[in-house]
């Protein structure tokens, strides 16, 4: 598991690395052919869809806040049966303005509009998220990809996560707990690209 990881982190690290060659970075490369950039706005438009593996994602920024370091985050999905079949949310990846991993979280199903799954059949899917795709860009679908195994473990602790906090969710308004605006984000955890490479000797 630790060579795994390892090894994730060296492909996550060597796109980082040609991107930064380049004068790039994955959040540039991902908006390189938009136009103008507005929030909450998918990119690219279309989203990404892998056939082969049912990996699906987009990207989107958030209204600029005060002290706020993130700039958006890629939402992570698979469609196991392809591109009409159900399509189930696995994690969002959140980015600063250049492009650096800043956290991991899940969403409440109403954020997304996804096919609910619960927690141990939405972790199956993880091994499925691993595009070798071209477009908008191999060196970004291959960072996103190396970024969910090298977090295997953590995401799976919150998609775990996810299911508990909304299994004790009361909402005010009486609405069902993945239907209530009030709860957005059902779990989260701060991440760091370098320190856990050089944790694992990388």
């Amino acid at each position: 598991m630790d060579e795994a990881k390892a090894q994730a982190a060296r492909q996550a690290l060597f796109c980082e690395q040609v991107l930064a060659k380049s004068g790039s970075n994955v959040l540039l490369e991902t908006l390189r052919e938009a136009k103008s950039v507005a929030v909450w706005e998918h990119f690219p438009p279309g989203d990404v869809f892998d056939p082969e593996m049912g990996a699906q994602w987009y990207y989107h920024s958030h209204p600029a806040a005060e002290g706020q370091v993130e700039h958006g985050h890629f939402h992570c999905f698979v469609r196991p049966e392809g591109a009409n079949g159900p399509i189930h949310h696995l994690v969002a990846v959140g980015v600063d303005a250049y492009g650096r991993l800043t956290r991991l979280f899940t969403v409440n199903q109403w954020v997304v509009g996804d096919d609910w799954l619960e927690a141990e059949a939405t972790i199956t899917l993880l091994p499925r998220f691993d595009l070798h795709f071209a477009r908008p860009s191999y060196l970004v679908n291959r960072w996103l990809s190396a970024v969910l195994g090298l977090y295997s473990q953590e995401i799976e602790a919150l998609i775990r996560e996810r299911d508990r906090v909304l299994a004790a969710h009361r909402s005010g308004s009486g609405a069902p707990a993945r239907d209530d605006r009030a709860l957005e984000v059902t779990s989260e955890l701060g991440v760091d690209l370098r320190q856990m490479a050089a944790r694992l000797g990388v």
